[in-house]
């Protein structure tokens, strides 16, 4: 079972996982402010990992986050059971604490986000996943600190028949 972070201090990493792209975004719990930080492209777990470990010998994080999705009604899918492989994985390799952190629309509203920021799709595909990172980082550390705001997307109800794609 994945724990919550031990301490409120210092650098947090946290994962937008995807099977071909992992979006990376940075933090600092005495900010609580996420940023967006690169993408992990690759399609091997060596390859993914090993970019991981460098990300985290340069940032030193007291802790990881990891995106984990559910259906828009909170029932998990077949990608809930990935991600939580990928978190155990983290934790495994790397000996930190990993969280979990809400990441429904994550991607659809970063993807909203840098279309109002001025890209185009093309532009916004390359920054999309670690956006959606910052975003899930950002709402860990709103909701670990009590100050969750409402959902930006109300939710409706779930189709099976739904893709990954923006509602």
């Amino acid at each position: 079972m994945l724990e919550p972070a031990r301490k409120a201090t210092g650098t947090v990493l946290a994962f937008d996982f995807g099977e071909k792209r992992i979006g990376v975004a940075v933090g600092e719990w005495q900010l609580l402010q996420a940023h967006p930080l690169t993408t992990i492209q690759g399609t091997g777990d060596g390859e993914r990992f090993s970019a991981i470990a460098t990300l985290i010998r340069e940032w030193q994080p007291a802790n990881l986050v990891v995106g984990r999705p559910v259906a828009l009604d909170g029932t998990p899918h077949a990608m809930t059971a990935r991600c939580t492989r990928f978190a155990n994985q983290l934790r495994g390799r790397f000996g930190l604490g990993v969280a979990f952190a809400e990441e429904r629309l994550s991607s659809c509203a970063a993807e909203e986000r840098l279309r109002s920021a001025g890209h185009d799709s093309r532009s916004a595909r390359r920054h999309i996943d670690a956006v959606a990172a910052q975003l899930i980082l950002q709402g860990y550390f709103d909701a670990m600190t009590g100050q969750l705001p409402a959902l930006a997307f109300p939710p409706k109800p779930f189709d099976d028949r739904e893709t990954d794609a923006c509602i």
